[in-house]
């Protein structure tokens, strides 16, 4: 936990624009996308987070108060409130985020070391926003929009069959 202020560091907004849950799988993906913007990245994370997030989005209540939801109590029973969750850096293939608390009285903001899964979950659950620093998104994003352009992918073989259209299977 720190209550140091980062560097100034551009911000840009992000929505969780998909969560894909896999029974089989170790590690669930949830998109996020920047929230005026078509660039956007992935992150893994583990089934209970993906599954508190899911809940978040679905505005589904746990039969019991849930360790997210407990943080957010704690927050707001100390007088604070959670004014956003920022992905700050991503360093060997981890994602590191800070949770941001502001005390009632507005005088004290603690930055608060989150992995950015449980960072999301609550501030999502407190209806504050999420960011990713510009130089992570620019690092990491998947898409072919922004400043500077993914490269195309290389030409396919012309005897290979075709791809199916992004809809195909889908009801």
């Amino acid at each position: 936990m720190g209550m140091e202020s980062t560097p100034e560091v551009k911000l840009v907004e992000v929505v969780v624009a998909r969560i894909v849950l896999r029974d089989s799988a170790r590690g669930q993906h949830v998109y996020l996308r920047e929230r005026d913007g078509a660039r956007g990245f992935t992150l893994v994370i583990g089934a209970w987070e993906a599954e508190e997030l899911r809940r978040v989005l679905a505005r589904e209540e746990a039969p019991r108060p849930m360790t997210h939801q407990l943080a957010l109590a704690l927050v707001r029973a100390l007088g604070g409130r959670v004014v956003r969750c920022d992905i700050v850096d991503f360093r060997e293939h981890t994602f590191f985020a800070q949770l941001a608390v502001e005390s009632l009285d507005r005088k004290t903001l603690a930055l608060i070391d989150s992995r950015p899964s449980d960072g999301i979950a609550i501030a999502l659950r407190a209806g504050a926003p999420v960011r990713v620093a510009e130089f992570v998104l620019e690092q990491v994003r998947s898409d072919t929009a922004g400043p500077d352009p993914l490269p195309e992918p290389p030409p396919s073989d012309p005897n290979a069959p075709p791809e199916a259209p992004p809809d195909a299977g889908k009801k």
